[in-house]
């Protein structure tokens, strides 16, 4: 997207009352990330800088979580409203005076960049001292009205709660986006008194302060109302969830991508999704997952940071994490991946698996019950069912090592540190505690003893020992 000339202030030192949580409103997560990150994408999508955030509750933790950004923050203390934030940052606003001033209210996570494109657009053309960003709603509730002069232009906004019955009935609401002239806003800024119920400073009294010094107001409306849809509580963070899954799902289907049930899908904002690649009901990519083309994913599968390779299947069931499966891997159902694990290329993890920290090598499977820590496995090895390794000896982790072709048979315990060598087969049944070499045999068990008659005299013993009606004696 091109680069605008206009600085930004985003405005998020709200505390949230009616989220009811000890954590601050902007760092509420919504389809992955931080509520403020959305805002923030959506600004820094247009190319505006510098960008400026406007904090107070809980300013040391909404900074640190948006460290390294390039961003700069303004502390609001205490908090009292809108326009009481675009006060504190008044010196960083002036500084970059030559530029406009796009304002965004932090809590706005449906918000476009294009939408903020075509605002600092419609700015420019205007020529007026700002232009303000509206939405028609069926149910506007408690977001102010826009009031609107015969020729269009933006008479005042007026705050739902001290609008009248007739003013509440305008479909027409403030979306709490604005693209300023810096000097007229200055102008007017320090004019601002809490003329209103709850002892706030607003920046929508803004427009009438403007239009009382004789400038222009002007209005954009979205072609999309739910982006001028806030986040006020848990309720609509959930709404707000829902309307950017089925966007992020929609987009996805546009570009290739065969989503099953987009209802019950969730693809996260940084998470990578070929065209030809399938995504069953209920999936749930998180982080930065990549799936390529021709994967398929689910049902019911969680992959966190994790790349699915080209024709490879992550069947029911499954959670993967920070790890690996190569082309045409399969892996499920009920499968557990955890971090820095890689399943090679045609490689099979099957149903009540889990592996850990381990490089399973190409073609080979373990289809079964089975876990497998620290391990690196070589290609064509078979991993019977009920093998584990024993990696960690109550203070250090030990690694295993499955050489090329080896067979372990089912129900093995390989004591780390231990390395089976190329093409050897372990019994099953057996516990190694001592490396394999290669081409051998290794059994590690106790020898079967075999009684005959054994069962049928005690069965007869215990009869004997009954009375007559199958009492005991």
């Amino acid at each position: 997207m091109s680069r605008h000339d206009a600085q930004a202030l985003i405005l998020a030192a709200g505390k949230g009352t009616r989220m009811k949580s000890a954590r601050a409103k902007a760092l509420h997560p919504l389809l992955g990330v931080p509520l403020l990150e959305h805002v923030l994408r959506a600004v820094q999508g247009v190319g505006v800088e510098p960008v400026t955030v406007v904090v107070g509750h809980q300013a040391d933790g909404i900074e640190a979580a948006f460290a390294g950004r390039g961003l700069a923050f303004v502390r609001q203390e205490p908090p009292l409203g809108t326009g009481h934030a675009v006060q504190a940052a008044r010196e960083l606003i002036a500084a970059g005076r030559a530029r406009t001033l796009l304002a965004v209210n932090g809590d706005l996570p449906l918000l476009r960049s294009q939408t903020l494109a075509a605002l600092l657009d419609a700015h420019r053309r205007g020529g007026g001292a700002a232009t303000l960003l509206s939405v028609v709603l069926e149910d506007p509730a408690e977001y102010g009205r826009v009031l609107r002069e015969a020729d269009g232009s933006v008479r005042a906004i007026v705050e739902a709660r001290d609008a009248t019955a007739e003013q509440k009935r305008i479909p027409e609401i403030n979306a709490g986006v604005y693209a300023f002239d810096v000097d007229r806003l200055l102008e007017v800024l320090g004019q601002l008194r809490p003329q209103n119920a709850q002892g706030e400073f607003y920046l929508t009294d803004v427009v009438g302060l403007l239009r009382a010094a004789g400038r222009q107001v002007g209005a954009m409306t979205a072609a999309d109302g739910r982006e001028g849809l806030g986040v006020n509580s848990h309720a609509e963070l959930a709404s707000a969830a829902r309307l950017l899954r089925a966007r992020r799902c929609a987009e996805l289907m546009a570009a290739g991508v065969a989503i099953e049930d987009p209802e019950t899908t969730f693809v996260g904002l940084d998470a990578e999704v070929e065209a030809d690649a399938l995504l069953r009901p209920f999936t749930l990519l998180e982080g930065r997952t990549r799936v390529a083309a021709g994967a398929m994913v689910g049902p019911f599968a969680r992959l966190v940071d994790t790349t699915v390779g080209r024709g490879a299947q992550v069947l029911d069931h499954c959670l993967l994490r920070e790890c690996v499966v190569e082309a045409e891997a399969s892996v499920g159902p009920f499968a557990h991946v955890r971090p820095e694990s890689r399943i090679g290329v045609k490689a099979k993890v099957g149903n009540f698996v889990e592996l850990k920290k381990t490089r399973l090598g190409e073609g080979s499977k373990a289809p079964h019950l089975s876990y497998i820590g620290d391990a690196t496995v070589g290609p064509g090895v078979n991993i019977g069912a009920g093998t584990i390794t024993c990696n960690y000896d109550g203070v250090h982790k030990h690694p295993t090592r499955i050489e090329a072709g080896a067979f372990i048979g089912s129900d093995t315990t390989l004591v780390a540190p231990v390395t089976i060598g190329e093409g050897a087969y372990i019994a099953a049944g057996s516990a190694i505690t001592e490396d394999v070499p290669a081409g051998a045999l290794a059994l590690g068990r106790a020898r079967q003893v075999v009684k005959p008659g054994w069962a049928e005299a005690r069965r007869q013993k215990a009869g004997a020992a009954k009375g007559p009606r199958g009492e005991q004696g």
